[in-house]
């Protein structure tokens, strides 16, 4: 695969078309276009999924003059992120020297070019972010303090004369010695992490689950209701059964289709209340309502 356009400070990865138009009895003409190629990093790798975890201490003095030990500790919650995301930092910081220091964080690129067996390198920081000055005595916490990926070129690490690696490093500055530091690697994708779509699984999952009592209680093949003569005896029924006209000759009398017409129903519907109780009490009569088919 093509690797990631580039330029950096001592070389650059470029790609361009060219065509060319050949002709016998006069010279070749040609023209050429620069061509942009990316190479795909998808976050969402295991490898890039990881958290990584890093802690230090220092002791703060020299010889026998120390004022007592600088500690850090620094996590990530993964390794690979894409340009805009911002990295939450979780750190612990403790100061039991007798100086104030002050903690940071900042994203580093380092480019390494490798030519004719020799290699250099260029560093450079592309974003930062500042805490609050911790006195002596006392220890900070960073739950989840943020830090802003710029727009810069994605990670390169499968090119044989060009690299480009990102490193996340959180340090404190102590004044008047040597910063302590903790470096973590970082890689910047091009496909994002997909994080809402594994949710919706789970969620979707979850749902199944706690759905699956109603296939115990539901059986296989329901029973239909009963019947209106099986539920209403035979003289109840006899008792509530309308007189109707005699039949109708349907090819002598009918001006509209059959269908529209109904002579009986083969079960009654259930006889109203104020039939049944003659003096219903805080009860008001239920009305039938007809339907024409």
């Amino acid at each position: 695969p093509l690797v990631t356009s580039f330029t950096g400070k001592y070389g650059s990865i470029q790609y361009y078309v060219k065509a060319i138009l050949e002709r016998p009895a006069a010279p070749d003409q040609s023209v050429q276009t620069e061509l942009q190629v990316i190479s795909h990093i998808d976050v969402s790798s295991p490898a890039l999924l990881t958290p990584v975890l890093r802690s230090q201490e220092k002791m703060v003095g020299c010889w026998f003059f120390t004022s007592g030990p600088v500690s850090l500790s620094a996590k990530i919650e993964r390794k690979g992120y894409c340009n805009g995301e911002a990295i939450p930092i979780y750190a612990e910081i403790e100061n039991c020297s007798s100086r104030l220091i002050v903690p940071k964080a900042a994203i580093f690129q380092t480019q390494t070019y490798l030519a004719s067996g020799k290699t250099k390198t260029f560093r450079q920081m592309v974003a930062n972010v500042r805490g609050n000055h911790i006195a002596s005595g006392s220890t900070d916490t960073w739950n989840g303090k943020t830090l802003k990926i710029p727009p810069v070129s994605p990670s390169i690490l499968d090119c044989c004369i060009i690299r480009v690696e990102y490193s996340l490093a959180v340090y404190i500055h102590i004044p008047g010695a040597k910063k302590l530091m903790i470096e973590m690697p970082l890689v910047i994708g091009t496909i994002p992490c997909i994080g809402f779509s594994s949710r919706n699984s789970s969620i979707t999952s979850q749902f199944s689950m706690d759905m699956s009592w109603l296939a115990l209680t539901m059986p296989e093949h329901p029973e239909a209701p009963p019947n209106y003569a099986d539920v209403v005896s035979e003289e109840e029924f006899s008792r509530h059964v309308p007189a109707y006209p005699p039949p109708i000759d349907c090819e002598e009398q009918l001006c509209c289709p059959v269908f529209a017409y109904i002579q009986e129903f083969r079960f009654q519907p259930p006889p109203l209340y104020s039939e049944i109780d003659p003096h219903p009490t805080d009860v008001e009569e239920i009305q039938p309502v007809s339907f024409m088919l």
